[in-house]
Order: C-alpha cells, then sequence, then structure tokens
C-alpha cells in the first residue's frame, strides 16, 4: 500500500514513511491509494472471529510489508486486548464503550497501535525520537501512556490551559520521564497550529527526529476502524445495518468509520455529533467551509473548529458534497442540551454518559425521530469518570472514583505554561534535545 499526499498525489510513500513523517513535505495529510475491500462472505461468520483476527485482517492491507504479519498480529492483539461492548440503552439505542482501555478513553486504540509501530520503526534508527502532539483532552492522555518508557522516544504534549478535564490533565501531565507536557494559554487550534509548524520547519527538522501522534498520522487514523468492525460482529440484527453518531471534534474518528463503510463494512449512515463548534454542520448546509473561533465546552475534547481530518471524508467522496451528505448528516448540540441528555438518560434508563457520548445519544435520538424504522448506535468515546466534575452537578451524586484514577488526580503536574508563540514551542524542544 503507497500513500499519497491530499496536496500532491505525485508525493507516494509507503505505511512506514508516512507513519514516521506524520505529513507529508508540502503539508498535504497523507492517503491511501486504495481503500482494501473484505467480500460480503468475509462478513458471514464474524461472530467467529477472533477482534485481534478482525483487526488484523482490516488492517494488513494497510501496512503492506512494512511490518511482518506475525509482528502486526503480535501489534493489534496488544493493541485491543481489552473489551469494547456495545450496551443497549433503548429498543433502537446502543452505547459502543470505548472507555475500557488504560486511560479510559477511545484514542488508547490509536495510540497504542501507534506506539507500537513507531517503536518497531525505531529500532532501525540512531536518532531519538520526538513526538510531538496537540491534545484537545484524551489524546495526550492516550498518547502519554501509549508511549511511557518506550526506549529512544521522547513526547511532547501540547494542551490549551484550562480547557481540559482536571483528569485529562492529570494524565498526561504527571508521568513525568519521556513524557514532556506544554500547557499553551490559547485554545486546542493554537496547540495545533503550533504543532504543524514545528513540522514544516526545515532548520529544525534538520537537528530533530520529529513525528506526529495526532489523527492526521495515518498509524493513528487508520486502527480507528477496529472497532465499527466489533460493533457489527455484535449486532444481534445484520440485515439492518445501523446508523452510528460519531462524537465528532477533530473528525479522524469518524473518517476511519466512513473508511470502514467504504471497504465493505454494512452501515447505512453515520451522524458526525458536533458541539457549539459546528463548521461541518454548517459546511453541508450551506457548501461554505468557515472556520470561527474555538468555543469551550464541556464535550472539550471535540472543541476544534477546523478539524484536520476532514479533507480527507472530502477525498474519499472525491469533493462531492452531495455525496457526502447522502453518507453523512451532522449536527450542532448545545451544552444546554447536553446536560439535560445526561441527566435523562440516566433517570430514566439508568446509564451514565460522558459530555462526549452524550452528544452522539442526543444526535443520534433526534435523527431515529424521523426514521423510527432504524436503529442506530453511538460511540461512547471516554469514561464519565474523567468529566466528574461536570457530571455530578447534573445527576446530583458523587461518583466512586476508581483506584488508578484516584492515584493520578493526587500525583504532582509537571508541565510548564507557555505563551502560544513558535519560539516558546522551539525553546522547550531544544531544550529536550
Amino acid at each position: 500500500m503507497k500513500y499519497y499526499s491530499l496536496n500532491n498525489k505525485s508525493i507516494v510513500v509507503d505505511f512506514k514513511t508516512a507513519t514516521i513523517n506524520g505529513q507529508a513535505p508540502d503539508k498535504g495529510l497523507y492517503f491511501p491509494e486504495r481503500i482494501p475491500q473484505l467480500n460480503k462472505q468475509w462478513f458471514v461468520d464474524i461472530e467467529n472471529k477472533s477482534n485481534e483476527q478482525i483487526a488484523f485482517d482490516v488492517i494488513q492491507p494497510y501496512i503492506g510489508n512494512c511490518i511482518p504479519d506475525n509482528l502486526l498480529f503480535e501489534i493489534v492483539s496488544e493493541t485491543v486486548n481489552f473489551p469494547i461492548p456495545l450496551q443497549p440503552i433503548t429498543s433502537s439505542i446502543s452505547s459502543l464503550e470505548l472507555f475500557h482501555g488504560p486511560t479510559l478513553a477511545f484514542k488508547d486504540v490509536g495510540a497504542r497501535f501507534m506506539s507500537r509501530c513507531l517503536g518497531y520503526f525505531s529500532k532501525e534508527k540512531e536518532q531519538e525520537l520526538l513526538i510531538l502532539v496537540a491534545t484537545s483532552g484524551d489524546t495526550g492522555a492516550a498518547v502519554a501512556n501509549g508511549f511511557y518508557n518506550v526506549p529512544g522516544v521522547k513526547v511532547l504534549i501540547l494542551f490549551p490551559s484550562g480547557k481540559v478535564s482536571s483528569v485529562q490533565e492529570k494524565q498526561l501531565t504527571t508521568l513525568g520521564n519521556n513524557i514532556h507536557a506544554l500547557e499553551v494559554e490559547g485554545s486546542f487550534d493554537d496547540c495545533q497550529a503550533l504543532v504543524k509548524q514545528a513540522f514544516f520547519d526545515k532548520e529544525l527538522n534538520k537537528k530533530v527526529f520529529l513525528t506526529s501522534a495526532n489523527s492526521i498520522n495515518v498509524a493513528r487514523w487508520l486502527p480507528q476502524q477496529f472497532y465499527y468492525f466489533f460493533a457489527y460482529k455484535q449486532l444481534a440484527e445484520k440485515n439492518n445495518p445501523p446508523i452510528i453518531a460519531v462524537p465528532s471534534g477533530n473528525f479522524g474518528n469518524i473518517c476511519a468509520g466512513i473508511l470502514a463503510q467504504q471497504s465493505g463494512l454494512p452501515i447505512q449512515h453515520f451522524i458526525a455529533a458536533c458541539n457549539a463548534n459546528d463548521t461541518v454542520p454548517e459546511f453541508l448546509q450551506t457548501h461554505q467551509y468557515t472556520p470561527k473561533s474555538t468555543v469551550a465546552t464541556i464535550s472539550n475534547a471535540m472543541d476544534v473548529s477546523d478539524p484536520s481530518n476532514f479533507v480527507r471524508i472530502q477525498e474519499i467522496f472525491q469533493q462531492n458534497v452531495d455525496a457526502i451528505k447522502s453518507n453523512m448528516s451532522s449536527c450542532s448540540i448545545s451544552d444546554v442540551a447536553t446536560k439535560a441528555t445526561i441527566k435523562s438518560v440516566y433517570q430514566e434508563h439508568n446509564y451514565l454518559l460522558d459530555p462526549h457520548g452524550a452528544v452522539g445519544y442526543l444526535a443520534l435520538e433526534n435523527y431515529l425521530k424521523e426514521h423510527p424504522q432504524q436503529k442506530g448506535i453511538f460511540l461512547e468515546t471516554a469514561h464519565p469518570i474523567k468529566f466528574y466534575n461536570v457530571i455530578e452537578p447534573i445527576i446530583q451524586q458523587t461518583l466512586s472514583i476508581q483506584d488508578s484514577i484516584k492515584a493520578t488526580i493526587n500525583k504532582p503536574s509537571l508541565s510548564k505554561k507557555i505563551q502560544p508563540t513558535y519560539n516558546n514551542l522551539l525553546e522547550c524542544i531544544e531544550g529536550l534535545m
């Protein structure tokens, strides 16, 4: 499998190079030259396939011969070695719980896969690898956990000051050792802009072996397909493909789901469930892509006004807006509605949503009101405990905090606060090398 730049299709590399580079030299995102197809027979006995085998079958065509098959199977086995259950909430709505991994968030899948791929690739390099990542919440924690103590790798995480939950902040700032965190006085988009600027600083890249762990990296993006297949595996009724609502910020997760659909996975329709940051919902209505200033919300991991991965969705559908709209709709859910949904679902169904899952739930519920014959799945992307300070006042109950989270909360933060200027970032990078 080869990957081309979305800015210039003549720039073509293999999976290894795309993973190490993060982005193409012309600042474009990498995209696979073809979307592998799974034939209908493969799905016939999917219930009898292990999650490890499903993940291997899905990802191997994207890797090619860059990683030996036996090692790739080990990598995917370590990536998905925790439960990803499909839990019914109502007769027509189920929750795909993606929070049973080590950092209690869906990004554990991509981060664990990527860390193991880069660990394999870095053995061939004498130069130490620096992973630079911007986070709006869970990415940083998952990347920190995935790369902690990996030999030959340092991680520098940028997060927006005051705009991640207290648990998220502790998860990404307390590990130390090869994990370093910068608290940026700005928004996630400011953090992401700084990271992108570093990647295209030619002088810096001569000195530092630099790559990204955001969902712009194919090794983070592509394995997110796995849990869509795991959801289908658990469906009792497979003759009516589901509607899937995905809480969407940087759009890597839903883009991976659409890629799975285009590979042959039976999914009827996607809903990109957004918070107040409504660039994509407005684009699908007006056909004008006009990012605004980022709005801070209680579903903070989705506080992205200019989602990087939306260009990949446009590429999948060859820039045809009508084709996108036939496969994916999008809506904006307010904080008021999110809080009301958390409260009502807990009271009526005894199921506790995190703020991101609540956005997905309500978007799906609203869609199914207009399509009552359909059934749907929403992605519960993080454990509610990560947002206890938001949720407890809503349900007027104290949540019990797991011992692992208590231990993390009580650790001292090791982050450094900086202004969102590139010179400040450069100083921090040079201090690590």
